[in-house]
């Protein structure tokens, strides 16, 4: 996994000042992606993750300089240029998700628990996020200012990733021509839900099932029929 993911974030852009860095980028990367594996919840978690596990870490070459506190490892990731962070992100799980012919990819707006916070004036954060169901596993994501905004984001995700082959299902919010569009382009298939408010698609959908509905139906009475 550290080949894999050196890879791709070691070359992230650290824009502290070069003479003043103690701590490697890389290192706090790599140790707070341990440690959120191991379950951490936070900055101070992640520096008790690696103060318990240092000797393992620095047998591999990583905190040589020891365990920054908690505010440091706090810093340190939030000077990391979001859109830089999400492209490493994607071109990783690229790398370790191969999708099989026809696999699910379910595309879902999240807002992330306890990012908003009253007293900081912090706004909840909202996000796209692809998963793909075969191997449980988040394979991109982006950021939308609020819920309202998936249908801009939406089409943005699905631009980053490698979905040839797949199943793409998205929620009512996703059903627009462009986001279909979009996916089409991209060399897969859709499932969209489609809700009432979209009177003229909703009754034209209902209409052509009609008849395969009134079929199945038919077909399970007789079989309910056999059995009795």
């Amino acid at each position: 996994m550290n080949s894999t993911f050196e890879q791709h974030f070691g070359q992230l852009d650290d824009t502290r000042q070069s003479a003043k860095i103690t701590y490697p980028l890389f290192d706090i990367l790599f140790a707070t992606l341990c440690a959120v594996i191991a379950g951490a919840e936070g900055w101070k978690d992640i520096k008790e993750y690696a103060d318990g596990h240092l000797d393992w870490f620095q047998k591999h070459g990583f905190l040589l300089s020891g365990v920054p506190v908690d505010d440091t490892i706090s810093r340190i990731i939030a000077r990391i240029k979001p859109q830089e962070f999400s492209q490493c992100f994607i071109n990783w799980m690229k790398s370790v998700n191969k999708l099989s012919n026809g696999e699910l990819i379910a595309i879902d707006g999240k807002t992330l628990r306890a990012s908003y916070d009253r007293d900081d004036r912090k706004s909840t954060i909202h996000m796209v996020n692809a998963f793909a169901c075969s191997n449980n596993m988040v394979i991109g994501q982006v950021r939308t200012d609020a819920k309202s905004n998936e249908i801009t984001a939406i089409p943005e995700l699905i631009k980053i990733l490698e979905l040839k082959g797949a199943l793409v299902s998205i929620d009512a919010m996703g059903c627009q021509k462009s986001i279909a569009k979009s996916i089409i382009e991209q060399k897969a298939d859709y499932v969209l839900a489609v809700k009432g408010n979209q009177g003229l698609l909703h009754e034209a959908i209902k209409s052509s099932f009609s008849k395969c509905r009134q079929s199945t139906q038919k077909n399970y009475c007789l079989i309910s029929n056999m059995v009795d």
